[in-house]
């Protein structure tokens, strides 16, 4: 697939200030001027990041009116519920908030609401749940915010809820004892991108400043918070940057048993022996190890073991717990498999689907649990906003993911007259119909989208920070690099481009679609790997010359460090 590039320009004026302030590379003072960093106490900041950054909890709009529900539950020794969704997000922050109020509180359970007889968010049985066992407050997390008329439900039958979400709100809030999403319009809160456990994590700091509990007793829950970060895909700056950052810190020196017996199950040992030669473990494997296991159990069971792995303190029930995470992953990968398949063939064979600015694909027997998945594999093939559909309870309901810039919940929320239910984000949306409503949808989706869509939009982009030589990467290049860590939305890996290069001639293809390629610079090869671009291989043979663009990675082999270049693109 054709893609575009477009190299980046910093204010050159504020990045050699910036570079006089610092005494760093001008190359360097660009990165962080791209990044939004300008003045010596942002890259401070930036550079080395420390708790005390994070903001005062109660900052937080309705914070005081959740802390004192709280306190009084806990007073009155009421029964209190945490909930959460089924995604990562979701555990992890039920995780967190549960084992914290649990270790001063006795009266209190969990609750995970199933992917399929209750979908997402606060459901109806859920809070029948409550009900019936005695529950006077719910502290819902990941999820509530637009819940009105569940809430109002909740409200009549004597439950009280306290919600802690960071979606967008609608245009009116639930009526909950107290509501924390630093989203809505008259929240003062300064960093307003906080996962869903990251509101829980303020929810529990705020408490502790309350009880005058020492903040180091804290840290212990940021290994939650990072996964949380890293899975959700929230933006990686500012608080959520410090709280991965530590969060890793935790993860790799001392992990909760559960996330430990899951990297050791995934053959990714978390660093406790801190040798120079092994690889620490990053956001991209919370995102492609810790992340997908977690979610298969509520994608293809139920979340519920996802919790009670995070929070056992048990071996022996961690390693069971993983061994059936592990098992729901590896039936995830084959529904993931079956229905991508299918979908792939459903578009080959239509030619009228290929010449739309939208896919909508819909098949009956697909499992709900991985229409996500499946919508993000066809977006990053066809790169067109993507919708996959399935059955359920009798209605169908499904995924969407889009493509950089434009706004697909946007473009689901015009066409809500279609719709049973619907929400997300930007780029990310879940929606529910009436099976006759499909067509008319799929045909007003694509009248929308083809209305809205620029046509850049539909051309993948590749932004590159900088254009510099291949000599110009260095061991010592790599320990500032290094620092830009942990990396993820909003602070990506730079992105280099270097002109007019050639392989050794060593290239070659590997487990059929991908390049294995080796740069030769005036002291060092550096060697390369450029994953699904096999298509590329006669274009870099023969010596030609040929353009990358690429970010600079540290692999590990025989307990050696090297550097290698990930090749986004070859031109």
């Amino acid at each position: 697939m054709q893609k575009r590039w477009r190299i980046l320009q910093a204010d050159e004026n504020k990045a050699a200030i910036l570079s006089a302030q610092l005494n760093i590379s001008p190359l360097l003072s660009k990165l962080l001027v791209l990044r939004g960093i300008e003045t010596y106490k942002e890259a401070e900041h930036f550079f080395r990041p420390s708790l005390t950054h994070l903001y005062n909890p109660f900052l937080m709009k309705d914070m005081d009116k959740a802390i004192s529900r709280i306190e009084a539950a806990i007073k009155a020794n009421e029964k209190i519920l945490i909930y959460g969704d089924y995604d990562v997000d979701g555990t992890t922050a039920v995780a967190l908030v549960y084992t914290f109020f649990s270790s001063h509180y006795s009266n209190i359970d969990f609750y995970i609401p199933d992917r399929y007889k209750e979908g997402y968010g606060i459901s109806t049985q859920g809070i029948d749940y409550a009900k019936e066992n005695n529950f006077k407050l719910i502290v819902a997390l990941d999820c509530g915010i637009k819940a009105n008329e569940k809430i109002d439900y909740a409200n009549s039958l004597g439950v009280d809820f306290i919600i802690c979400d960071h979606h967008l709100p609608g245009d009116d809030v639930p009526k909950a004892i107290a509501v924390l999403d630093p989203k809505q319009t008259d929240c003062k809160y300064p960093y307003k991108e906080l996962s869903g456990c990251g509101i829980g994590f303020k929810l529990i700091q705020a408490y502790s400043e309350k009880l005058k509990l020492p903040f180091k007793d804290l840290e212990q829950y940021l290994d939650l918070v990072a996964v949380s970060i890293a899975a959700d895909i929230v933006p990686l700056t500012g608080e959520n940057r410090t709280l991965a950052y530590y969060g890793l810190k935790k993860i790799n020196a001392s992990p909760r048993i559960g996330l430990k017996t899951l990297f050791d199950a995934a053959q990714k040992k978390p660093d406790e022996e801190k040798s120079k030669n092994k690889k620490q473990l990053t956001i991209s494997d919370l995102v492609f190890i810790a992340g997908p296991r977690i979610n298969a159990a509520g994608r293809v069971a139920s979340a519920r073991k996802a919790v009670e792995l995070l929070i056992t303190t048990s071996a022996d029930a961690a390693h069971e717990w993983t061994e059936t995470i592990n098992q729901d992953n590896s039936d995830r990968k084959e529904f993931d498999k079956q229905a991508t398949e299918q979908a792939l063939a459903l578009i080959a064979d239509s030619e009228l689907l290929q010449k739309k600015k939208t896919t909508v694909v819909y098949n009956p027997d697909w499992h709900k649990g991985v229409v996500g998945i499946v919508a993000s594999r066809l977006t990053e093939k066809y790169y067109k906003p993507t919708i996959v559909l399935t059955q359920s309870n009798g209605m169908i309901s499904g995924s969407a993911r889009s493509v950089k810039d434009f706004d697909v919940y946007e473009a689901i929320n015009t066409c809500a007259d279609l719709l049973e239910q619907f929400g997300g984000h930007k780029y990310a949306a879940g929606l529910t119909l009436k099976p006759e409503n499909l067509e008319a949808f799929a045909i007003k989706f694509e009248e929308v989208v083809s209305a809205t869509i620029k046509d850049y939009m539909l051309v993948p982009e590749i932004i590159i920070d900088a254009e510099i030589n291949l000599d110009d990467i260095t061991d010592k290049m790599m320990n500032v690099l290094r620092q830009f860590e942990p990396s993820g939305p909003g602070n990506i890996s730079p992105v280099f481009m270097s002109k007019n290069v050639n392989d050794n001639g060593w290239a070659e293809i590997i487990k059929d679609s991908h390049l294995k390629l080796n740069f030769r610079t005036a002291d060092k090869n550096i060697s390369a790997i450029a994953f699904g671009m096999s298509d590329k291989y006669n274009l870099i043979m023969n010596r030609k010359k040929f353009s990358v663009c690429y970010t600079i990675e540290e692999s590990v082999f025989n307990e050696k460090k090297y550097l290698q270049l990930n090749l986004k693109d070859i031109i």
